[in-house]
């Protein structure tokens, strides 16, 4: 039987071998969430980049350049990390190089993996049922925040374990535990976040209308691969 297990950070990434998993990476605060929100806007192809000046660097092939540090948006760079800012029509067709203080660390550390795709709570059902359709076991890999866990993606790791019990057993205890927080969490995951660590983080910088909209699901059907560096819809 297909088997499902969590990292809950990606420092934990050496306990794990992905060589014949799928791998589902989430940042629910919020680089999956751009990932999934702008894909879904028509935007051509993200190339999630680990490095900064790296990601920088991509503007000389055409790129826009997008992503934060620290929950802030780059200096010069054309676009931060709110899934708002990819809801614009003028973006359709562009290519855009993305680089996170989390998200695109952790998509970094899942290579090698038979595959690896993009979850948000945005695409929730969507995910489940691309997974419930395959035939590999599945490593959620959570961003967390600087190798710290964090609530936010433990607790889309745990949505996925309870869409998935009928058809994927769990792992070992991470799962479960993971499980269990969501089921406590997931009539009002707003209030049941709000002394987390990253909503104080973003609440401080005064962005606060992207909380509740990462964590409201099924807003969207697709599920983005990485393929050749490139997430793409496929």
């Amino acid at each position: 039987m297909k088997t499902i297990d969590v990292c809950l950070s990606p420092d934990l990434m050496h306990l794990y071998d992905v060589r014949s998993r799928v791998v589902v990476v989430v940042d629910i605060l919020r680089a999956t969430s751009c990932m999934v929100t702008a894909l879904e806007h028509g935007i051509r192809s993200i190339r999630p980049l680990a490095d900064l000046e790296e990601c920088r660097a991509m503007r000389s092939q055409g790129y826009l350049t997008a992503g934060e540090r620290n929950g802030e948006k780059v200096e010069g760079f054309d676009f931060g990390n709110s899934p708002f800012e990819y809801m614009n029509e003028k973006l359709v067709g562009e290519r855009i190089a993305f680089t996170t203080t989390n998200g695109t660390q952790a998509i970094a550390k899942s290579h090698g993996a038979k595959e690896i795709i993009i979850g948000a709570f945005l695409n929730l059902s969507a995910v489940t049922e691309y997974l419930k359709k395959g035939n590999d076991s599945v490593l959620v890999v959570c961003a967390a925040w600087k190798g710290k866990v964090n609530l936010e993606d433990t607790l889309f790791a745990g949505a996925l374990v309870e869409n998935l019990k009928d058809d994927i057993e769990p792992d070992c205890d991470a799962p479960l535990a993971a499980q269990r927080l969501y089921n406590l969490a997931k009539n009002d995951m707003v209030d049941f976040l709000k002394d987390s660590s990253h909503v104080k983080r973003l609440n401080r910088l005064n962005i606060h209308k992207d909380i509740a909209f990462c964590v409201t699901p099924d807003q969207y059907s697709i599920v983005p691969k990485l393929i050749s560096g490139e997430l793409i819809l496929t």
